[in-house]
C-alpha cells in the first residue's frame, strides 16, 4: 500500500508539540513538518525579518526548527517537496496558497484575542486576518474540519461564524491532561503566580506597571513568582518587576505547568494558561470573564485529544470524496468514541 503524505504546519512551540503528539498515530503513512509560513510579501517580510515578533520567523521558527532536529523529525519547509494527502495547521489567520486544494485539518491552539475594534474592522473590512491576530481564528472557512478545545469552545465559534458541520470537539493537546502537572520538582509552593504576556512585543498596548501593581495588591503579602512570557524581552520585564515588587522571584524559563500545579492564586492577562488553572481548580483571575473561562475550559480527557484529532485525519484520508462532500458527522462521532 503507498504511504499517504501528511503535512504537519507547525508555529510557537506549544503548536509544535501539538503537530508532532497527532503525527505520532499515523505509522502508516508518512510525516513531514513545516514552520508557518505565507506567500507573496508576507513570505518576503517574513524572510527579511519584519516579522520575528510573530510564528513565522525570530524566536519562535528558531524554537521549532530546533525541535525538529532534536526530534529527528522530516522537514519540508513549506510543503514544497511533496504533493500532500492532508495538512494539519495550526491555525488560519494565513492558508497558504499550495494547501488551498488540499484536504486541510485546523487545530485550536489555545485561548484566541479578544474582539477589539481591530477584530471588527479587519472583519467587517475584509482585511487580511492576520492583522487582528488570533482574534480571527477560525473564520478563514479554508479547511475541512476545525478541531477544537470544548462544547465551550464549539459555540464561540459557531457566534464568531464557522459552520457548525466543520466543528469537531476533540480537546486539545497540551491542555487535556492538566492533573499531570502535580508531579512535578518545582521547589516553590503555596505562591501567587503571575503568567506576563507578550502584548508589548506583538504590537500591543500594555500599562505593565500598573498591572505589576494589581498583582501585588491582589496577593496581599503572599510569595509572588512571575513567570514571563517566552517572547518577552527578559531584561525590560524583570527590572519593571524588580522596581515595583523587589521581593518576587521572576523565571524566565522554566515549565509553567509546573508552576501552576503548585499555585494557590494564578494571574493572567490574556494567556491560555488560565485553563490549567481552572482544571486544577486554582484561584484564577483573567481580564477575561471568569464563567466563560470555566465554559470554555478544554476538556480533560487523560491526554487522548491527540489520537482523536488524528482519527479525524484518517478518517478524511479514508474518504475517496472532496473534501467538502466529507459530511457523514455521525461517522467522524463514531470515530472519536
Amino acid at each position: 500500500m503507498k504511504m499517504r503524505k501528511i503535512l504537519f504546519i507547525c508555529g510557537s512551540l506549544n503548536q509544535t508539540t501539538m503537530m508532532h503528539q497527532i503525527s505520532k498515530y499515523f505509522e502508516n503513512d508518512e510525516s513531514w513538518f513545516t514552520s508557518y509560513y505565507g506567500d507573496g510579501i508576507i513570505n518576503r517580510a517574513a524572510q527579511s525579518g519584519f516579522l520575528d515578533f510573530s510564528i513565522l520567523g525570530g524566536k519562535f521558527r528558531k524554537n521549532t526548527e530546533n525541535y525538529f532536529k532534536e526530534y529527528n523529525l522530516k522537514v519540508d519547509y513549506r510543503g514544497e517537496n511533496n504533493n500532500y494527502d492532508l495538512v494539519y495547521t495550526c491555525a488560519d489567520l494565513i492558508i497558504p496558497k499550495n494547501i488551498r486544494d488540499k484536504k486541510v485539518i485546523l487545530v485550536q491552539e489555545g485561548m484566541t484575542d479578544p474582539e477589539n475594534f481591530i477584530y471588527y474592522i479587519v472583519r467587517y473590512l475584509k482585511l487580511p486576518r492576520w492583522l487582528a491576530s488570533t482574534s480571527m481564528n477560525g473564520l478563514s472557512d479554508l479547511f475541512d474540519y476545525f478541531c477544537v478545545a470544548s462544547e465551550g469552545y464549539k459555540e464561540h465559534f459557531i457566534r464568531k461564524g464557522v459552520k457548525p458541520e466543520k466543528l469537531i470537539v476533540t480537546g486539545i493537546p497540551n491542555f487535556d491532561n492538566a492533573k499531570q502537572f502535580l508531579d512535578n520538582d518545582f521547589p516553590h509552593k503555596n505562591f501567587v503566580l503571575v503568567c506576563t504576556s507578550d502584548a508589548r512585543e506583538t504590537f500591543k498596548y500594555e500599562n505593565r506597571v500598573k498591572f505589576i501593581k494589581e498583582c501585588v495588591a491582589m496577593a496581599g503579602g503572599k510569595q509572588i513568582i512571575f513567570k514571563l512570557h517566552p517572547n518577552e524581552n527578559i531584561e525590560r520585564a524583570t527590572k519593571e518587576i524588580n522596581t515595583i515588587a523587589p521581593d518576587a522571584l521572576v523565571y524566565s524559563a522554566g515549565n509553567t505547568n509546573h508552576m501552576i500545579a503548585n499555585c494557590d492564586v494564578l494571574i493572567t492577562k490574556y494567556s491560555s494558561v488560565v485553563y490549567i488553572g481552572i482544571a486544577l481548580g486554582k484561584e484564577v483571575h483573567s481580564y477575561f470573564n471568569l464563567a466563560d473561562l470555566i465554559k470554555m475550559t478544554p476538556i480533560q480527557n487523560n491526554g487522548t485529544s491527540a489520537e482523536r484529532i488524528a482519527r479525524v485525519g484518517l478518517r478524511l484520508l479514508d474518504s475517496a470524496n472532496s473534501r467538502i462532500e466529507i459530511n457523514d458527522i455521525n461517522q467522524l462521532k463514531s470515530a472519536l468514541s
